[in-house]
């Protein structure tokens, strides 16, 4: 195989595909395929993040959303960030896996399979967790630090772990 670069992730505002008012987009950000990445009004991109678009899906941030240091986002699948949600330093978000292949297969050669992840309106996804292809938090769900998600987390639910799963509802007394 023969590998090719996928550039330096330097971009000039004008090439993304949307760019809202008033969004904040710090030093160090790399955005890679600018042109499939959309951010809407009062967006906020914290330090050294790395966005990458692809021509296969969309990386749509909706107003207000707020993204923390050093977060990854792959969205070849496609990624949705809905309106005021707050996405914690170190979260990661990949919408894509290799298929299974039977050994002695290089993995790295398996045909690639992509599910797209939707983080709804006002939710939280605490520092370092991690959001793998087909994840649906809910509107106002909170997702805990470190935690995995692999499935839909229910709106206005708590869910940690590694997978996560939910311990209570928003507001409910343990």
């Amino acid at each position: 195989m023969t590998w090719s670069t996928h550039g330096t992730g330097s971009f000039d505002p004008g090439e993304l595909g949307a760019v809202g008012q008033r969004c904040v987009i710090e030093e160090g950000v790399l955005i890679f395929n600018a042109a499939h990445v959309f951010l809407g009004d009062d967006v906020y991109i914290g330090h050294r993040t790395i966005l990458k678009g692809d021509t296969r899906g969309e990386l749509r941030i909706e107003d207000g959303a707020w993204i923390g240091q050093e977060c990854y986002f792959q969205s070849a699948g496609g990624i949705t960030i809905g309106r005021r949600a707050g996405i914690g330093p170190r979260v990661m978000v990949i919408t894509s896996t290799h298929a299974e292949s039977a050994p002695p297969a290089c993995i790295i050669d398996a045909p690639l399979k992509f599910a797209a992840v939707e983080i709804g309106a006002g939710s939280d996804i605490g520092i370092g967790a991690i959001l793998l292809p087909g994840s649906q938090v809910g509107e106002g769900a909170q997702i805990g630090a470190g935690s995995v998600v692999s499935g839909a987390i229910e709106p206005g639910s708590i869910a940690v772990g590694a997978p996560a799963h939910v311990v209570r509802m928003r507001g409910e007394r343990r």
